[in-house]
């Protein structure tokens, strides 16, 4: 029971992290003895010392005996920082109790059994579920180089994200707005398609106390955003980057010298494909997309299989109307067994509001 307790704590610790460590994990430490805890720590941000090291120099006693309680298997090589198998060795401690296995090729495995050839024991598995969750965008981006994909809609009990006038402000409440911006802040970037900044005219930042903006990515076929919308005018802040199908030198430049990055990409369908969208945010280093977009987009990311997550925002209102907008659009399926599931999923109340979380 003591396991799960201080474990528990660990991954507190290891949420404190979230929005700053990527494309490195959430980690969180904590080291006890004799029913005392005697040191803790996490990974606060990138290139930053890791959860082990911060909870060992926490500590204003010896380890020696001491157990620690880690919440992704330690390192073992050497990166930005030194192995964490190293410190844990050095300070003495005689258990590790590990919550999940780290993917990374470059320890895999590797960090346990270093440990226990030390003599250190090792105690796998201690609630490795919510430690996994806790890293569902790290462990994805690590085994597949893709970044990971979340969607994200507020809807009302009939399905509709705007009425049939395309006025859409407020469908949800303002615990569930909040909700959203902690997203913002968690994802590395943010994307939606031209249609919604032409409706909208968004800001797609994140507003919430000691929160850091999500890099801006707009789906533009043709170059279509308005050099007076908020994305552009605020382009040299927040980094924001147009994928566009167009080749207008001179176009461009202008988005380019407003502080836009524009990449070109080929045309699927009519619009930007999403194939060599995905694998250039990859190859870039943007491990995870938070998508707040129309729902052509949405469908073409779901159906096209790069959808991981749904975060779906349900407000207790019916807006009617044959023609007002949904979430998801595109062909859609044939009949109901062919339907996209959610699994694992997470019911929350938000005020009035509900928020169904679940991976596809």
């Amino acid at each position: 029971m003591d396991d799960r307790r201080y474990m528990k704590l660990a991954l507190r610790l290891a949420e404190r992290g979230a929005g700053y460590t990527s494309p490195n994990p959430l980690v969180g430490a904590v080291i006890v003895r004799d029913g005392k805890v005697l040191g803790e720590g996490w990974h606060k941000k990138y290139g930053d010392l890791h959860a082990e090291r911060n909870a060992i120099i926490s500590a204003s006693e010896s380890l020696e005996g001491a157990t620690m309680y880690v919440t992704l298997e330690p390192c073992c090589h050497y990166g930005h920082q030194p192995p964490c198998t190293d410190a844990i060795i050095e300070a003495g401690i005689s258990r590790v109790v590990v919550a999940s296995g780290d993917p990374n090729p470059l320890v895999a495995g590797k960090g346990i059994e270093i440990l226990r050839s030390h003599g250190i024991e090792v105690t796998e598995g201690v609630l490795k579920e919510e430690a996994d969750r806790l890293n569902e965008i790290f462990f994805h981006y690590i085994t597949t180089g893709r970044p990971f994909i979340a969607i994200k809609y507020a809807m009302t009990l009939d399905g509709k994200i705007a009425c049939y006038t395309g006025a859409s402000k407020w469908i949800t409440g303002e615990k569930a707005r909040n909700h959203v911006h902690a997203l913002r802040n968690r994802y590395s970037a943010i994307l939606t398609g031209v249609s919604t900044v032409l409706a909208d005219d968004p800001l797609l930042t994140c507003r919430i106390q000691g929160g850091r903006n999500p890099i801006r990515i707009i789906a533009d076929t043709f170059l279509r955003t308005p050099m007076a919308s908020n994305i552009v005018k605020t382009a040299k802040d927040v980094r924001t980057i147009i994928a566009t199908s167009s080749s207008d030198r001179s176009l461009i430049s202008r988005y380019e010298d407003a502080g836009c990055i524009v990449h070109e990409f080929p045309a699927e369908n009519g619009q930007v494909s999403i194939p060599s969208l995905m694998k250039w945010l990859g190859d870039n280093g943007i491990d995870s997309v938070l998508c707040e977009c129309g729902g052509k987009l949405s469908w073409s990311l779901i159906s096209g299989g790069y959808a991981d997550k749904v975060y779906a925002y349900i407000a207790p209102k019916i807006f009617g109307g044959a023609s007002s907008p949904t979430p998801v659009g595109g062909l859609g399926i044939p009949e109901p067994s062919a339907a996209f599931l959610l699994k694992d999923r997470i019911i929350r109340c938000l005020g009035d509001d509900l928020v169904v979380e679940g991976r596809i």
